[in-house]
């Protein structure tokens, strides 16, 4: 095992190394766990979601089977912010901030004490990608695992979640459901740990995470609470043992143009979440590829609608897990000719190869190509001159695709909600929430609360909500959010005044601010930016660092190596 420390070898070897070997003998290992290759085993594990209450187990599981396979593993954790509790208050100003200190806090740790591999589990939006990212960051062998979804609840014969509770606020507000009935629905809509069951952001990216090749199939969609997980985490821990004896493939194989575009692809064909548009250009930034909004729309564009998914279909996590998973859709993407067959998966064979044996779609959950519920993708990218660098909507479900009409513009999340709260805007209206990305929030909130609302008032479809912040993979209507450029870049976004029109046609693909070239260059030239809170602490850090969202909303440079170390003549 000696030749598999590869990195590890830097703490354990040698006369100077001693005082390291003490440490790591108060906890516990002997020398024939210090001859091993360290293998850090980390996961989001906390409280304060239900998306992480099921990954401490699992995490046990995973260490069993890189301790079965000859490591010695270390289990260590970072922060998740759930979405579902920050939701529409300042609290969510912290979601997408933690995608980054998810990543820095993993490479931190794998750096810092020379781990050989890295096992990652996540439960909670932004965990998925900040620790898909960290592992092509490091480079290092590495195995992701989701920690599931939760269970779907029961009311009134129906299967329920969280989303139903967002929106039946609205109904209530709106005078067409009882607050006895929504409180009856509260007790049920989330029965069990785990992540939302429809196919919101967790989902869309446990599914990117099969598909990049980041993690064993069949992983995605088994539900949190079931026992199979535990088995899957076991199997982590051998294959990743695996992958550091054979010598890849690493992350940075895996994650490849093709990669990503088949990600998108998947993304598209089940109308995932518009928030993977954010996800995957971070992801690729990690491996120093340049994968753009644009480039996530040239496939949302060429690839059908084949998954009858919630928000905008029918069926849960736990549906498309009973008709094939992820491989399902897989396989009906390539059999249509919409996947890089030869992009490398973590077996080591090739997308193709892995699929020969998987049956084809179930018809019901996941059609065939040739029979798709949309001849694009559930997700398309707006571009024009209110958002030339693009905007994202999810179009699964919609049953109009072109709108046009007034503009009602808010400064602030707040502002939006409140008048929503009232019921002070009416048919036609465009609500536009603008100050909310990256840097102008900063954060980039996401706005399932005011969406939810405007569903549950039963407005969904009447009238358009665009912003520069973001949207909860839950989200359906007529939503329009990571606009760019953002309002406090200047972008056109921030000249909308109210009365303007706006035309959305989304089978054109196009978003447009009615107003002559002239008058929007008077705007323009009279812009100021928008005079911030003044900000302390994280916020301030990230508000300084972040990059546009059509670009990834990312915090560095990109694609860096892991630096040799020349110390006492060992090198790592």
């Amino acid at each position: 095992m000696a030749d598999l420390k590869k990195r590890s070898r830097v703490a354990t070897e040698g006369l100077d190394r001693l005082p390291h070997r003490t440490f790591l003998r108060a906890m516990g290992l002997d020398d024939e766990a210090m001859a091993k290759p360290f293998i850090g085993v980390m996961s989001t594990h906390g409280e304060n979601t239900p998306c992480s209450l099921s990954l401490r187990p699992q995490a046990e599981a995973a260490k069993t089977g890189v301790w079965a396979a000859g490591g010695t593993p270390f289990e260590f954790t970072t922060i998740s912010v759930s979405d579902g509790i920050s939701m529409n208050h300042r609290g969510m100003r912290m979601s997408l901030l933690s995608r980054e200190l998810i990543a820095d806090s993993v490479e931190l740790v794998v750096r810092g004490h020379a781990y050989d591999a890295l096992i990652g589990l996540a439960g909670c939006d932004k965990t998925l990608p900040g620790i898909m990212m960290a592992m092509v960051r490091l480079n290092c062998p590495s195995v992701f695992m989701y920690g599931g979804a939760m269970l779907p609840g029961e009311y009134g014969g129906k299967p329920i979640s969280a989303v139903n509770a967002y929106e039946g606020v609205g109904s209530v507000l709106a005078g067409t459901m009882t607050e006895e009935v929504l409180h009856a629905m509260e007790r049920e809509c989330s029965p069990t740990v785990g992540s939302c069951p429809g196919q919101f952001t967790a989902n869309t990216m446990a599914m990117v995470s099969e598909v990049l090749g980041l993690a064993l199939p069949g992983s995605a969609m088994l539900p949190a609470v079931y026992s199979d997980r535990l088995a899957l985490a076991r199997a982590a821990g051998a294959t990743v043992m695996r992958i550091l004896r054979e010598g890849g493939p690493l992350p940075r194989e895996l994650v490849t143009r093709k990669s990503l575009e088949n990600a998108a692809a998947t993304v598209a064909a089940t109308g995932g979440s518009t928030n993977a548009g954010l996800h995957l250009p971070a992801i690729a930034h990690e491996a120093g590829i340049r994968f753009t909004l644009d480039d996530v729309a040239e496939v949302f564009q060429r690839t059908p609608l084949i998954a009858d998914l919630q928000p905008g279909g029918k069926y849960l996590a736990r549906d498309l897990h009973y008709a094939g998973g992820v491989s399902a859709v897989v396989k009906a993407l390539l059999d249509g000719g919409y996947l890089h067959g030869d992009a490398l998966t973590l077996s080591g064979k090739t997308l193709a190869e892995s699929m020969r044996t998987v049956k084809g779609p179930d018809g019901k959950v996941v059609r065939a190509t040739d029979n798709a519920l949309h001849r694009t993708g559930g997700v398309v990218v707006l571009k024009g001159n209110l958002c030339p660098d693009g905007a994202l909507i999810k179009i699964a479900g919609l049953k109009a695709l072109v709108f046009e009409g007034t503009a009602r513009v808010f400064e602030c999340e707040e502002d939006c909600t409140t008048a929503v709260r009232e019921q002070r805007y009416e048919a036609g209206d465009v609500l536009v929430i603008r100050n909310e990305g990256p840097k102008g929030g900063p954060g980039m909130r996401e706005m399932l609360g005011t969406t939810a609302l405007i569903y549950g008032q039963g407005m969904g479809e009447k009238v358009v909500l665009l912003t520069d912040g973001r949207f909860s993979g839950a989200t359906r209507g007529m939503c329009i959010g990571y606009a760019c450029p953002e309002a406090a870049e200047g972008g056109a976004i921030a000249l909308i005044r109210n009365g303007d029109r706006i035309r959305i046609d989304c089978n054109a693909r196009t978003i447009e601010l009615v107003v002559a070239d002239s008058e929007l260059a008077k705007r323009r030239a009279a812009w100021q930016p928008r005079q911030s809170e003044r900000l302390a602490g994280a916020l301030e850090k990230y508000a300084k660092l972040v990059g546009p969202a059509n670009l990834g909303a990312v915090t560095h440079s990109g694609a860096m190596e892991w630096p040799l170390e020349r110390d006492g003549g060992t090198e790592s």
